[in-house]
C-alpha cells in the first residue's frame, strides 16, 4: 500500500509527476501549481518551543535572546510570529529581564522575598530549568 500523497501548499492531492530532480521524484500539484517532493521530511520543531518561543515573544524577549534561551533560530522565531500574526504591544514604560534557575536555584531565589516586590513576574519551564521573566519600570530621570 503507497503513502497518500499532498499537497504541502493547498493539501491538495490532485497533481502530477514533474520530473526527477537528486534523485527523488518531483510533483507539481495542479491546484496551485506548486512544485514539489515527499521523499524527504523536513526538520520539524516541537509544538511546545513554538508557544515557549511566542510567549517569549510577547513579553518582550528579543528574538535573539530567545534564540539562546530556546535554541531555535531567531529566523524561525520570527517566521513564528509572522505565521500566528502576534504582534506585542509597544509599551515603553516596562523593562523586562529574566533569570535561567535550576529547581533549587529557583527555590533559594523565591525565599529572599526583597526580589519579589515592586516589579511584575512570570515563571516558565524551560525543559528542566526554570525562567523567570521580571517586568520593572524604568523610572523616571
Amino acid at each position: 500500500m503507497s503513502k497518500q500523497i499532498f499537497c504541502p501548499k493547498c493539501q491538495s492531492e490532485n497533481y502530477v509527476k514533474s520530473g526527477i530532480v537528486k534523485d527523488r521524484q518531483r510533483y507539481t500539484c495542479k491546484s496551485c501549481k506548486y512544485h514539489f517532493t515527499v521523499q524527504k521530511e523536513g526538520k520539524k520543531v516541537d509544538n511546545y518551543y513554538v508557544t515557549k518561543a511566542l510567549q517569549l515573544y510577547l513579553e518582550g524577549v528579543s528574538y535573539r535572546e530567545i534564540e539562546r534561551i530556546l535554541g531555535v533560530s531567531h529566523v524561525s522565531v520570527m517566521n513564528w510570529v509572522k505565521q500566528y500574526i502576534k504582534v506585542r504591544p509597544n509599551i515603553q514604560e516596562y523593562h523586562p529581564t529574566y533569570k535561567i534557575f535550576k529547581h533549587q536555584e529557583f527555590i533559594d531565589f523565591v525565599q529572599d522575598q526583597s526580589h519579589l516586590k515592586g516589579a511584575g513576574m512570570m515563571l516558565t519551564e524551560l525543559g528542566d530549568k526554570y525562567m523567570l521573566i521580571k517586568w520593572e519600570r524604568f523610572k523616571n530621570r
